[in-house]
């Protein structure tokens, strides 16, 4: 992503803050595997977001109206030796030439430097308890101007909450990122497209796994957005397995839900199919239910819409659908309201969608459902997930987990299915697996 992008989010924000206050925010640090080895570092979305920089032990300080400059950087200094052994990384020339901070200080200089920047401010923004570290010195630091008041130094006499104004920031999504969101379900969308080729009985699911792991990587994705769920019979009733280690075996369903990141965006898809390449009756039937209930709810992802819409109206259809085959009994309406549905389907149709695969944003506002929007990128997944046990249902249906899962852009002439090549009708997904 080009600076510019970061820039202008920038000043955005900057805008937000004012003259007058100062706003803070840590990066991620690194997190120890196990003994000396790291897990691979991933930086925090929020600092990403503002500043494309990708390391760890880093501040980033923006203060409206400064005549030095806005953005100030506090870093790593550039480490011959660190550079030799973990590779390259910015140093302070690196953190303005590359990144465009206005100024750029040492990590180890914090404690001397940042309690000058908070004098006279009126607010601080930050990420409140995000961070124990950076609440901690904070505290130091106010506390150190406030011992300045004989000198005529002000101390900020407020502290507000940044995610806020960043998260609604980071709701609406430019060009430039869903160019790269578009590249993760492309990506996304053909391993799902491979593990359905490729998936057989006697196989693990690991393996299946493997192959939707070695096609995002192999297309530069290296990264996938979360632990991918390969659930084959009842494993895929456990709404967040994640164990990947059982036989796939003819007359099962196997569930994947599993996305590529890129660049930080993440593709977050779900597919279900019968490993035989075939499906029985009573599985044919709840995924033509499951199915008939995303396309309603989809439908409902437009621009003036409420948050809820896709959800009532997947609930909707699932419930009536339900009926009518006979797993729950009942006037529709009642069922609804009284949450029968929940026994086979317990979560949310959907949730946001960009650089987490839970992105951030405010699903109501003023306690009322938020309405839709151009530029929001929400999933859309219903499901049906029939325990193995389930005695208040025919044997033929239990055991069944059903799930399918699509992005979706809202557009201001309606919605665009950014996961659209992945096949999800009964007859596309058998022609696929037939082909080898």
């Amino acid at each position: 992503m080009q600076q510019s992008e970061f820039k202008k989010r920038r000043k955005q924000l900057l805008r937000h803050i004012g003259i007058g206050n100062i706003a803070l925010l840590g990066s991620a640090q690194m997190q120890t595997r196990n003994r000396d080895v790291d897990f691979p570092f991933r930086q925090d979305s929020d600092f990403h977001y503002l500043t494309g920089f990708n390391e760890p032990d880093a501040l980033a300080v923006f203060i409206p109206g400064r005549e030095q400059g806005e953005y100030i950087l506090f870093c790593r200094e550039f480490d011959e030796k660190k550079a030799l052994w973990e590779g390259a990384h910015a140093g302070l020339e690196g953190a303005t030439k590359h990144y465009d901070a206005d100024h750029a200080f040492p990590i180890d200089d914090l404690d001397d430097i940042l309690p000058g920047l908070l004098e006279d401010k009126h607010r601080v923004f930050y990420p409140m308890g995000h961070d124990a570290e950076l609440d901690h010195s904070l505290q130091n630091w106010i506390k150190h101007v406030r011992s300045l008041a004989r000198t005529g130094v002000a101390a900020p006499s407020e502290l507000v909450c940044l995610d806020r104004a960043l998260h609604e920031m980071r709701l609406f999504k430019s060009a430039a990122e869903l160019k790269l969101m578009r590249r993760a379900a492309e990506i996304s969308a053909e391993g799902h497209i491979k593990a359905m080729q490729t998936a057989a009985a006697g196989m693990y699911e690991y393996q299946v796994e493997a192959e939707l792991v070695y096609h995002f990587a192999k297309n530069g994705l290296r990264s996938v957005a979360y632990p991918s769920i390969v659930a084959t019979g009842k494993n895929a009733c456990t709404l967040h397995y994640t164990d990947n280690n059982c036989k796939l075996k003819n007359g099962d369903l196997l569930l994947i839900d599993a996305g590529a990141e890129c660049d930080h965006y993440a593709a977050d898809i779900t597919r279900t199919f019968p490993v035989s390449g075939k499906f029985s009756e009573p599985q044919k039937l709840l995924y033509q239910l499951v199915l008939d209930a995303q396309y309603a709810a989809i439908a409902e992802v437009k621009p003036g819409a409420t948050w809820i819409a896709p959800h009532d109206a997947a609930v909707a259809v699932l419930t009536a659908g339900l009926v009518e085959l006979g797993l729950l009994k009942g006037r529709v309406k009642q069922l609804i309201k009284k949450e029968k549905y929940k026994a086979f389907y317990m979560h949310r149709t959907g949730h946001w969608l960009g650089m987490d695969v839970h992105d951030v944003g405010d699903y109501k506002i003023n306690g009322e459902w938020r309405l839709l929007a151009p530029g929001m990128v929400l999933t859309v997944e219903p499901g049906l997930y029939i325990p193995a046990d389930c005695k208040a249902v025919e044997p033929k249906w239990r055991g069944i987990g059903i799930r399918i899962e699509d992005d979706v852009l809202v557009t201001a002439e309606g919605n665009e299915v950014l996961t659209a090549t992945v096949p999800k009708t009964v007859a596309e997904i058998e022609a696929l697996m037939q082909v080898q």
